[in-house]
């Protein structure tokens, strides 16, 4: 499973996310992909960003299950402390 969360960005790259993912809120999206889809997907979300954020949350062999990447400026930061990932505010 994997969330996408993004923020101020275009209309059209949330239409392109939700058709391979499910929108539970706006800007969040979630659902099942390959890692080839999911770094696609990041990619492309990358490439039309604009001045928005965006955050991956996606599984991962570690002791939280889970890693994430952050792209832009998100309101949030992710920061690693000794292998486990924490928000700072």
């Amino acid at each position: 499973m994997v969330v996408f969360i993004v923020e101020n960005v275009r209309p059209s790259l949330r239409g392109e996310l939700s058709r391979w993912l499910f929108e539970v809120k706006a800007g969040v999206f979630t659902g099942k992909l390959s890692a080839l889809v999911r770094d696609e997907l990041w990619q492309l979300i990358g490439q039309q960003l604009g001045k928005g954020s965006a955050v991956m949350i996606y599984p991962a062999s570690n002791e939280q299950g889970f890693n994430a990447k952050t792209l832009g400026n998100p309101s949030r930061r992710l920061v690693d402390i000794e292998g486990l990932l924490l928000v700072r505010t």
